[in-house]
């Protein structure tokens, strides 16, 4: 047999860089499947509006995480999968799906910006550039989710008023997505 040769092309990503993208891909898928996990329990009440909003906010982060995997190839990287954990299946109401939502955003919030932190370090002026969309996009989605909590802490107990906050997020286009 053969040996195949491996062409490999050289990368202008700081290993560290392309090291720490690669956990955020993880990151990002990890809070799509959190998302969908939010979305089956929401389904399990009767609360198709959450659902879809919560499946779109899925979406998006899939996006995301792409995003990174293909910065990561157009730099001459290399993408490296990692595991994701299963997320939890069940939360106390929807309330608590939706204050679990924005406490996450916090998280990934955190995590861009220690990622913007080491393209600042490793003086990679393009990572910065493209980090800087994470950045805002932050912004909106802390912004989206922490108004949802507030809208059903302001319904509480009352079914109809969470109906209607069910038939309010249920609206959510896709388009409207940050």
């Amino acid at each position: 047999m053969a040996k195949q040769s491996k062409a490999v092309r050289s990368s202008s990503l700081p290993k560290k860089l392309q090291e720490a993208m690669n956990e955020q891909i993880k990151n990002e898928f990890a809070s799509a499947y959190l998302y969908l996990a939010m979305s089956a329990y929401c389904e399990s009440l009767s609360l198709p509006g959450m659902a879809r909003w919560l499946r779109i906010q899925a979406e998006e982060e899939i996006e995301h995480g792409m995003k990174f995997y293909h910065f990561i190839i157009d730099r001459g990287g290399r993408v490296v999968l990692k595991a994701i954990e299963q997320p939890p299946a069940d939360f106390a109401s929807p309330l608590d799906v939706f204050e679990h939502a924005y406490q996450h955003e916090r998280q990934v919030s955190e995590m861009i910006n220690d990622l913007y932190r080491l393209a600042l370090e490793e003086r990679d002026y393009s990572s910065q550039a493209f980090l800087h969309w994470f950045l805002e996009e932050q912004v909106e989605e802390e912004k989206i989710t922490s108004q949802a909590a507030d809208m059903l802490r302001l319904a509480g107990d009352r079914g109809e008023a969470l109906l209607l906050v069910d038939r309010e997020l249920g609206s959510r286009r896709e388009e409207d997505s940050p």
